[in-house]
């Protein structure tokens, strides 16, 4: 059959080459059409936290499924949506919230950031409605997301479509003043600032200090900007705490989750609101209604599988485990430090990243088709391999994994 998708992030190179076809998941294994069995180094995406096929998960999937398929939550609502959102206030610092459902991370973040603007503009403050991010932060790829978040090697050619009125600097050692210069100096139209909390995962999982974070934090309520945390990627555990957020001890404004919300096993995301800023959004005396909203948001099988993904992660205490495994991933990745032709190693949580001293392209490619001939999906940033692995990875798989990928090194540096 015909390749007809128009594949993201995907050179054509690369499809012609043939992409593998892939028919089945399970645990820590993605399974081709041939039989070939591959590590799915990523979690497909940093989203399948608790690995495929896990059971549980799947239970939930099929047994919404015969009871309720679809039901939109424009002016009505149905259990399972009712009982995450629940559990999602109760998950933040304080439960004195509301969730905005969503399909996916980039839409839970365009609710956030349409949200902020028009909070300000319902307490009769409209001339707040900039919104900033870090330079080289990503929160996802609609034109509204790259208006707060540029990756320069993804989005140039929107560089002029989208518009950046500031940027927070990327902090360098842990340096807050050019940050806090930044927001005082625009409070006066500074609607919110957002942040992808201690990873900027798609700029080459660049990492900054839990003490900025807590810095920001302060610095946004001191001159009435609210905070948003994209927690897409890095919630649910990867970080070694439920959110990384929670590694500076601050209470965002506003927090975005997906991905592992579901366990990556069904599309659901959410912005999850204080409730001092939904309560602006009343219709009385005046319409501040939250004209927003997603078809998908709160689908009933989604909002199942989350319930269940969150029943996992708190019975088998995913948290811990991943701050345990965490421990064992960095020594046993630290003997990459002394080749030659690594430049650094970082980590946060279940994140490893090595990054070679290597500018060419094609080298890289080899390094990463070795590694899959070895049965490993790595999907490298530039001159950076990452381990990203399900939180449910044993000793033995991470310990081979990281063993793959400094042999390989190795072999071709």
């Amino acid at each position: 059959m015909k390749n007809r998708i128009f594949h993201p992030y995907t050179p054509f190179s690369a499809i012609e080459k043939g992409v593998p076809n892939m028919v089945r998941g399970e645990g820590i294994y993605l399974f081709d059409d041939a039989g070939n069995r591959y590590v799915d180094v990523v979690s497909s995406w940093w989203a399948c936290a608790l690995g495929h096929g896990h059971p549980q998960v799947v239970k939930a999937i099929q047994e919404q499924a015969g009871v309720l398929q679809h039901s939109i939550t424009g002016s009505l609502t149905h259990p399972k949506v009712l009982e995450l959102a629940d559990r999602l206030a109760h998950l933040m610092p304080t439960p004195e919230r509301h969730s905005v459902f969503a399909s996916d991370g980039c839409s839970a973040v365009e609710a956030a950031l349409k949200i902020a603007v028009q909070y300000w503009y319902n307490l009769g403050r409209p001339e707040k409605n900039w919104l900033i991010g870090m330079d080289q932060g990503y929160h996802g790829d609609s034109l509204g997301a790259l208006g707060v978040g540029f990756v320069d090697g993804f989005h140039k050619p929107f560089a002029k479509t989208v518009s950046h009125p500031a940027k927070l600097p990327f902090p360098t050692d842990g340096d807050f003043e050019p940050s806090r210069k930044v927001i005082e100096q625009h409070k006066d139209k500074l609607a919110a600032v957002i942040v992808e909390p201690l990873c900027l995962g798609s700029a080459g999982m660049k990492m900054y200090s839990a003490g900025y974070l807590g810095k920001l934090a302060d610095c946004c309520t001191a001159n009435d900007v609210l905070l948003i945390v994209d927690e897409v990627a890095m919630g649910f555990g990867r970080t070694g705490k439920r959110f990384a957020f929670n590694h500076a001890g601050i209470d965002p404004d506003m927090v975005c989750v997906g991905k592992a919300l579901t366990a990556g096993y069904m599309p659901l995301s959410a912005c999850i609101v204080k409730d001092k800023i939904y309560d602006t959004f009343s219709d009385t005396p005046e319409d501040h209604t939250f004209y927003h909203g997603n078809t998908f948001a709160g689908h009933p099988i989604g909002c199942a599988a989350a319930l269940a993904a969150l029943d996992i992660y708190e019975a088998e205490d995913t948290v811990a485990r991943s701050a345990e495994m965490a421990e064992k991933l960095k020594q046993w990745m630290l003997p990459m430090a002394e080749l030659e032709c690594v430049k650094e190693l970082r980590f946060l949580g279940m994140i490893g990243v090595v990054e070679l001293n290597l500018d060419t392209k094609p080298l890289i490619a080899k390094i990463k088709q070795s590694l899959f001939e070895q049965g490993y999906l790595f999907r490298p940033l530039g001159t950076m391999f990452y381990l990203m692995p399900p939180l449910i990875i044993t000793d033995d798989e991470l310990r081979a994994a990281v063993y793959a990928l400094q042999q390989t090194i190795e072999e071709f540096c």
